[in-house]
């Protein structure tokens, strides 16, 4: 399988974006059973099992943009994967939100 790759842009502090991606992390943690392991304070690794598909995927925070890669589910699913990543970091690094609205807001 190939690789699934993915940049949303921020205009938030790296601190911040870190704690509301902590919060998406603990969701898919929650709801599917991803492990998360963060590599240092910029970015993580994830894997587990999301509704039947194997992910192994990484992510790094910068002061602009959270990009990451992940393994590609396929033809059938990539468009849906990629816009499923882009709508739950989207919703989580907007700044109009505060991180409690991030918190109640993940479903």
């Amino acid at each position: 399988m190939g690789t699934l790759k993915f940049e949303v842009p921020h205009n938030l502090p790296k601190d911040e974006v870190k704690k509301r991606v902590e919060q998406l992390l603990q969701y898919w943690g929650s709801k599917y059973g991803v492990k998360s392991d963060w590599q240092g304070e910029e970015g993580a690794k994830l894997a587990g099992k999301v509704m039947g598909i194997n992910l192994d995927a990484s992510f790094t925070i910068t002061d602009k943009t959270v990009t990451g890669e992940g393994t590609d589910p396929g033809m059938l699913l990539r468009s849906q994967a990629k816009t499923y990543l882009q709508k739950k970091f989207s919703s989580v690094l907007d700044p109009s939100k505060s991180l409690d609205q991030v918190k109640g807001n993940l479903d």
